[in-house]
């Protein structure tokens, strides 16, 4: 299982947990109301899923509110992408490439 991380972008206006995968930058605003942003990151990060189970770390050095709140969506969000891992496995949806020799 791969490790990706997790940063927290802070600026004056707003603060957004940022999703390192695999060279794309994935975010979630923080101090907004935008669930459709948020169904836009999961469903991006379930296409990766699909090619690999994965979690992620939160890198942090500041303790505030915001690094509480992102540590916890990170532990869910871990949980949730470790299920949904599974249910892809049991239906045989993953798209995990296999080399010759394994075939």
């Amino acid at each position: 299982m791969e490790t990706h991380k997790a940063t927290i972008k802070r600026d004056d206006t707003q603060t957004n947990l940022m999703f390192s995968i695999n060279g794309n930058d994935l975010e979630i605003n923080l101090t907004e109301d935008k669930p459709i942003e948020v169904k836009s990151v999961f469903n991006k990060l379930l296409l990766q899923l699909k090619k690999g189970e994965f979690k992620f770390e939160l890198e942090d050095v500041k303790e505030d509110l915001f690094f509480h709140i992102s540590s916890e969506y990170i532990s869910q969000l871990n949980a949730e992408l470790s299920s949904i891992y599974k249910e892809l496995e049991d239906y045989d949806l993953l798209e995990i490439e296999t080399t010759e020799e394994e075939e």
